[in-house]
């Protein structure tokens, strides 16, 4: 046989064994469900698409999971070999391939799962082998790098994103040309940083999530970025790992999501998920939904009486509980009485409380806890609860000039249980507002005296942080309330278990109380207790419609009587005769209606492209519908009734009856400014 017949077999051969993984094989590197379809090609490769391909992410396969080794980004792995595993609930797909070449040879092996009680979902966890002679010094790691390609630069698309900064920017905001955010769960100002690792966008057709599956804080990034047409998404790890020969290292687990509308879907199934992985959210007591008056209308300078003397208006009103805020103390960190306010010590501070008590309220205290200030007996006398930074330097809480304490370091969490004792037990607080941006997330703590095992353990710590808070306050009084207000920050989704009240913490628009409210609720669950806030803080100053109509809990921070303080934050807060008129009906309205206590449905309206806003809460066979817009005029539609009956539309903020409508034709035509809030019955 001469040599050009060998050469030509030899050909042959190779491209017959290429057309066989390639091709003959496909269904043994795929994953799909009734509503999706996961591919992975001869490159290691991926691609996920609408089972029925009618709607596609992207046409190409894309290299969604890869590492960079200096300048090098490593793409493209050749497959060598797959296998699926079933069992009753998971189905992995196991993908091997290899990289190698004169300079590297490293095994790449990629366990794609689908889960079966998660449908449009698919988690990811790859394993990076050194198989050469030298080290390896890998500088970053990405999963689920995706492109989401759409019509021309102008086509509009909307994102949730979930990482915490310093301006306070919206969780749920459009995402225009030329825009890039990186979205790191680490700090990203000195006391502002982590958040909820999922990032989601979103058109009018097709979304897709991405997000990080781990049951504690990483530092991972999931930037977001908009070129014209093309928005990219992926999950990214920047701390450098070593590989000596032989040696592996595998990622966290991630996952990517496709869906219709917004994206409450994404973030209700990576709750869901990581709660049948064993994250458990507290039980709600009926305590967390009562109204709330906050005496930070008063600001730190509060005079004791001036707070005991707007008690009577607070109850008259129908709220329910009287918060004590920020200025009690001598400092962050000793929480000592200020002497000024409280001459006699504790006796007047139990005073204090029982006299909110005789009024028939119940009592809050505000608190920040992980701070301590310069000078402090705490900062002279206990240096070793103090974090200490990469530079060797105790890490600034600038809002608070102070410094952070270590909430890994158990002396840490010993003096915090300590002062939670004397709160709730000694003073006889019936629940906590633990304040501030830099209980979100700590950095990583470099103190020799804690003896980590590594720095990240500061970080990894919060939850178990407030999840001791808690269990000390509860076992104390069962009916208690622990609120965490981590001003302005996304929400920690790791902060979610152990707290039975979030907050839409200083809020900066009407639209970050909804979109916070909404986020929240598909987190935490569809009865979530939710406080919107002081009313003071929306964009009226008076706009309790976007609380009560998204079921959040209301609150306010007036003062009384008229002119007594003026409030820097917000101005003259003064219960003017006015305003106790508009209160009164709201507080009504909402004591009356409850729908913070009814089930929030997510799903059933986009937020960023059905007009007007709508928002449902479903109490029974009751439907409440929210919808908000500058100015409306023209047709509503009302989803998710039964198509078998016939329905009465009630206003019930103007108790006007609007009609009657049928379930299978439920429109409507209407005009508002502002805000419409209806109430939709069956009628028998």
């Amino acid at each position: 046989m001469n040599n050009l017949s060998i050469h030509f077999k030899l050909l042959f051969l190779i491209f017959f064994l290429t057309l066989f993984v390639s091709c003959t094989n496909k269904d043994d590197y795929k994953l799909s469900s009734d509503e999706i379809t996961f591919e992975v090609n001869d490159r290691l490769f991926t691609r996920i698409n609408s089972a029925d391909k009618s709607l596609e992410i992207g046409k190409s396969f894309e290299p969604s999971e890869f590492i960079i080794i200096g300048q090098d980004t490593l793409k493209e792995f050749h497959l060598i070999s797959s296998e699926k595993i079933n069992n009753e609930d998971l189905t992995k797909l196991v993908v091997t391939g290899e990289l190698k070449n004169e300079k590297y040879n490293i095994l790449k092996s990629a366990v794609f799962t689908f889960n079966k009680s998660f449908p449009k979902l698919i988690s990811v966890k790859v394993n990076y082998k050194n198989n050469g002679n030298s080290d390896l010094k890998i500088s970053e790691w990405v999963n689920n790098a995706y492109t989401f390609s759409v019509s021309d630069s102008s086509e509009i698309v909307w994102s949730f994103q979930g990482a915490s900064y310093p301006e306070r920017p919206d969780w749920v905001l459009k995402v225009p040309n030329n825009f890039h955010q990186e979205n790191f769960m680490g700090m990203n100002a000195s006391d502002y940083g982590g958040g909820t690792p999922v990032v989601d966008i979103w058109n009018k057709n097709i979304g897709i999530g991405i997000g990080l599956l781990e049951l504690v804080p990483k530092l991972v990034s999931l930037p977001v970025s908009r070129d014209n047409n093309i928005v990219k998404v992926n999950v990214n790890d920047k701390k450098e790992i070593l590989l000596k020969p032989n040696e592996s290292f595998v990622t966290f687990e991630t996952f990517i999501s496709m869906h219709k509308k917004d994206y409450f879907e994404t973030l209700s199934n990576y709750s869901s998920l990581l709660q049948k992985r064993g994250l458990k959210f507290k039980e709600i007591d009926d305590a967390a939904y009562e109204p709330i008056w906050c005496a930070w209308g008063y600001e730190r300078n509060f005079k004791v009486q001036d707070v005991l003397n707007t008690l009577p208006k607070v109850k008259e009103l129908g709220l329910k509980w009287a918060v004590l805020d920020d200025g009690w103390q001598t400092s962050e960190g000793d929480w000592y009485l200020n002497p000024k306010k409280f001459p006699n010590g504790d006796s007047d501070m139990i005073n204090f409380v029982d006299r909110i008590h005789q009024q028939g309220l119940k009592a809050k205290l505000w608190w920040a806890p992980l701070a301590v200030d310069p000078e402090t007996d705490l900062f002279k006398n206990q240096k070793d609860l103090l974090l200490v930074n990469k530079e060797g330097n105790y890490q600034d809480i600038t809002w608070w000039d102070s410094y952070y304490l270590c909430p890994a370091y158990q002396g840490t969490i010993d003096y915090t249980n300590n002062l939670v004792k004397k709160f709730i037990s000694d003073w006889g607080y019936d629940g906590l507002k633990i304040d501030g941006q830099h209980l979100n997330a700590a950095p990583p703590c470099y103190n020799p005296l804690h003896n980590h095992k590594y720095p990240e353990e500061s970080v990894e710590a919060m939850p178990k942080f407030y999840d001791e808070i808690y269990k000390t306050v509860i076992n104390i009084n069962k009916q208690a309330v622990v609120e965490i207000c981590p001003c302005g920050d996304s929400y920690s989704f790791f902060m979610l278990p152990n707290i039975n009240q979030t907050v839409s913490s200083d809020p900066i628009s009407s639209w970050q109380i909804r979109t916070k409210g909404k986020s929240i609720k598909a987190m935490m669950g569809a009865r979530a207790p939710y406080y919107g806030d002081h009313v003071e803080l929306s964009s009226t100053r008076e706009d309790f419609a976007s609380t009560v109509g998204i079921g959040g809990v209301v609150g306010t921070k007036f003062t009384y009587p008229v002119g007594i303080y003026i409030n820097t934050e917000s101005g003259d807060v003064s219960l003017t005769p006015e305003r106790e008129k508009k209160w009164k009906k709201w507080i009504s309205i909402y004591n009356t209606n409850m729908l913070s206590k009814g089930d929030y449905i997510g799903n059933l309206y986009d937020i960023g492209f059905d007009r007007p806003e709508t928002h449902v809460v479903q109490k029974d066979d009751t439907m409440f519908y929210s919808f908000y817009a500058d100015t409306f005029n023209g047709k509503i539609e009302l989803r998710g009734l039964d198509r078998s009956k016939e329905y009465l539309v009630y206003d019930y903020v103007n108790n006007n009856e609007m009609g009657e409508i049928k379930g299978n034709d439920p429109h409507f035509n209407t005009e508002f400014n502002d805000y419409l809030l209806v109430k939709v019955t069956p009628i028998n």
